[in-house]
């Protein structure tokens, strides 16, 4: 296994940890308690500059996932070309999704104060619609999130990039990801606690996946290239 490969293998790991990081920060921590609270406007206009960084955070997050798969794409097609480039689109689909639920924030600041300052008519109803938007871009989010995942990790186990218990891992938890965001599509509702417990499966094992990838990198077996291809590199 070259340098570049290693150098590909941490950054990746790195870009991970930073995606599961930003998104934890940004969506969860600082956005989810403003968001969902019954004054919404108020507290968003209360609180805008906090609004603000969690937004930006949530971009980080796409962004970072945009460079683990620029990073992959040129391994994983070695074997895998039309799923890589399935990966690919699917990883820039997602990033759409999630400029598409982090703007509503940012705009959410400017109906808050504008409600607040002139008690502007029709600002609960528009603020509602943001919210919608919101809720449906990061529907949207996690279904292609899944199908990305899934095609990743498929990609992963058979080239044996990473131990197969990582991949299997992945695979099982971006299962029960789609599953319950089927769900929630279609309007059954499982309850938050059930969310939170189909998805922290897939969220630890992005964590394990990041330091695994900075501390252990690529397995030096990889079989990134199909048998023919591997005859040629050897003769």
């Amino acid at each position: 296994m070259n340098d570049n490969l290693n150098r590909t293998a941490r950054t990746v790991g790195v870009l991970y940890l930073v995606s599961n990081a930003t998104f934890l920060i940004g969506a969860m921590v600082i956005l989810e308690p403003y968001l969902s609270a019954a004054d919404y406007l108020v507290q968003v206009s209360a609180n805008s500059t906090q609004v603000i960084l969690g937004a930006l955070l949530e971009i980080i997050n796409g962004v970072a996932y945009i460079g683990i798969a620029v990073l992959m794409f040129p391994i994983l097609r070695q074997r895998f070309e039309s799923m890589a480039l399935g990966y690919v689109a699917f990883r820039i689909i997602e990033f759409v999704t999630q400029i598409a639920a982090s703007v509503v924030p940012l705009l959410l600041v400017t109906l808050s104060e504008e409600s607040v300052r002139a008690g502007a008519p029709g600002s609960q109803a528009v603020g509602e619609l943001l919210l919608a938007t919101r809720y449906w871009s990061y529907e949207m989010l996690y279904l292609v999130f899944c199908l990305s995942a899934l095609m990743f990790y498929y990609m992963l186990y058979q080239t044996r990039l990473i131990p197969r218990f990582i991949s299997v891992w992945g695979l099982i938890g971006a299962t029960l990801v789609l599953a319950n965001t089927v769900l929630e599509i279609f309007a059954i509702d499982l309850g938050t606690s059930i969310g939170m417990i189909t998805g922290l499966p897939m969220l630890l094992n992005e964590l394990f996946l990041g330091v695994w990838l900075i501390v252990k990198g690529f397995s030096p077996d990889a079989e990134i290239y199909d048998s023919a291809e591997a005859s040629a590199k050897q003769a």
